[in-house]
């Protein structure tokens, strides 16, 4: 009787150490899984629709990858400028980002073909010519060292201004502010004969707000104008927008080239989802944002002629 019961306390005791060593097993190997952190950098200010979206792209990551890639995101400018972040992304600091078509044109300046200026009068014709070179500009990106994700638009973009512009002549007379460092900006505004204030994007708004400011004169698209607050300094706006702005979502090909096959997969396939999502919600947003800026208080005038269009090119 007390053979069998310390034969069955055995049994007992070696069931639980199989049991043990089976957790241990599991428990090793999924602590054993690397964990991929992608550190990824915006300028778009985070109580956004469009931020709204990035977040939602982070959960989804984490949630179908197991917690094995986690997206990071620093939104609202934190990193810096457009320059600031990829300088950081080639050193490591940073993964990814989403970049404008200012810091699309320092990875792969062709792309910005997309950007000039009365090139499309609606997002169709916008839409039908960028289907057709995508596959040109997705190659251009991954030869420079980046894999592109998305591609969500920035919006068509205005001149916003607080004094009337009702001509390029007018408009020559103000102190208007040129992204510090975009070639395509100088470019334009050298054949326009206008002499703009070069300045980070960074310093936008403090220089509107100062008495007596560098610039009274910007460029964004209407929903930009709104969720960076330039509208609160500005009174007028052009009618017919420059430029359809264009926008990316990338990440380092180095670090995208150690994730696992699988992984890859997922970020491309998520990443080209959100794009499309915040392109949508761009489009949305920007005829919305027309109407609450004139609500704000600002009158849109000045339809470019033709020779004045010409002028600008």
């Amino acid at each position: 009787m007390v053979l069998k019961k310390y034969i069955h306390f055995l049994s007992f005791k070696l069931n639980l150490i199989h049991t043990g060593l089976i957790f241990l097993f599991f428990t090793s190997t999924v602590h054993a899984e690397k964990i991929y952190t992608l550190k990824f950098a915006t300028l778009i200010p985070a109580d956004t629709a469009w931020m709204k979206s990035i977040n939602n792209w982070s959960d989804e990551l984490k949630q179908k990858s197991n917690g094995r890639l986690v997206l990071k995101v620093y939104p609202g400018g934190v990193m810096g400028d457009e320059p600031d972040v990829l300088r950081k992304i080639r050193s490591q600091q940073l993964q990814g980002a989403f970049f404008t078509g200012y810091g699309i044109g320092r990875i792969y300046s062709p792309a910005r073909v997309l950007e000039m200026p009365f090139l499309f009068q609606s997002t169709e014709e916008s839409d039908y010519v960028r289907k057709r070179i995508m596959p040109d500009i997705t190659q251009g990106f991954r030869n420079k060292g980046f894999e592109l994700l998305g591609w969500p638009e920035v919006g068509f973009l205005h001149f916003f201004s607080k004094h009337p512009i009702n001509s390029l002549e007018q408009l020559k007379t103000r102190h208007i502010w040129l992204w510090q460092g975009d070639p395509m900006g100088e470019a334009f505004s050298s054949a326009a004969g206008i002499s703009p204030v070069p300045l980070s994007i960074m310093d936008v708004y403090t220089q509107l707000s100062a008495n007596h400011g560098s610039i009274d004169t910007v460029y964004n698209s209407p929903f930009g104008a709104l969720a960076m607050q330039w509208h609160t300094k500005l009174k007028y706006a052009s009618n017919i927008p420059l430029t359809n702005g264009i926008g990316s979502l990338v990440v380092s090909n180095r670090f995208y080239k150690k994730l696992p096959n699988d992984l890859q997969k997922l970020l491309k396939e998520t990443g080209e989802k959100v794009g499309a999502e915040i392109n949508e919600t761009s489009r949305r947003d920007n005829k919305k944002s027309i109407e609450l800026l004139k609500q704000s208080g600002i009158t849109f005038m000045w339809n470019w002629t033709d020779e004045e269009k010409n002028e600008m090119l």
